[in-house]
């Protein structure tokens, strides 16, 4: 098996997830997910996280503020995403294919044999495929189960139907890929806010800031004028 790690300079941004608001107050998990990640980078050497994201998960809700802020990070620092543990996530299609449609490389410490890149995210998609595959048995078990009820009953009952396709689970959602540099731009504006707030209002002290905080173009390079006022007319 291939071991995949964080390389000696890669920018990382961490992600830890806890399940209730009580568990997030309290920090229960927390500091096993740092400490896995943080043990996962410096056993190669790399750089400490950018920045770190920690999602509240409750009940059924399926979005996720604090992973689309993470993949916001990572597409601005060109970092790659680090998170402790995949474990149940990967029956998660919507977000398996929300990590895919990002662009971002991703590294999981408790599944270190998928990489970044292409390879890491066909093994993904497939991961999403299988999800999405018992997903979809899920849904025609319900239907075979509703249909022989209406058979045996002869009637309708709405809200056994209501019942039987509330456990079917999530179905998977795919959302559309934007554009690299209207992805940028929009992850930039909170950033080149606080840079106006703080004083820095031209274009010129504005690509300057970016350039003197690591901020690289989406092609590497550093910051102008003109590179931002085109990021500007983007979020216009």
């Amino acid at each position: 098996m291939v071991t995949v790690m964080v390389k000696a300079g890669m920018k990382v941004v961490s992600y830890l997830r806890v399940s209730t608001d009580r568990q997030g107050r309290s920090g229960l998990g927390i500091d096993a997910q740092r400490d896995a990640i943080r043990r996962f980078i410096e056993s190669s050497g790399g750089w400490p996280p950018v920045a770190e994201f920690v999602e509240t998960e409750s009940g059924r809700k399926t979005d996720r503020p604090q992973l689309a802020a993470a993949l916001a990070a990572c597409r601005v620092h060109r970092a790659t995403l680090v998170i402790a543990k995949l474990d149940r996530l990967a029956r998660n299609a919507a977000f398996l294919m929300k990590l895919i449609d990002s662009g971002v490389d991703v590294l999981f410490c408790d599944l270190p044999s998928i990489p970044v890149g292409a390879a890491g995210r066909f093994m993904l998609q497939q991961m999403a495929a299988v999800a999405e595959l018992e997903a979809g048995l899920i849904s025609e078990r319900t239907k075979a189960a509703l249909a022989a009820k209406v058979a045996r009953d002869g009637q309708w009952n709405r809200n056994a139907a209501h019942h039987l396709v509330a456990g079917a689970g999530q179905k998977a959602a795919a959302a559309a890929v934007k554009s690299k540099a209207a992805q940028l731009a929009a992850d930039l504006l909170p950033l080149i806010e606080t840079i106006k707030t703080a004083g820095h209002t031209s274009l010129r002290q504005i690509a300057e800031e970016l350039n003197a905080r690591g901020i690289p173009t989406a092609r590497g390079g550093q910051w102008s004028a003109t590179q931002v006022q085109r990021v500007l007319q983007r979020v216009a």
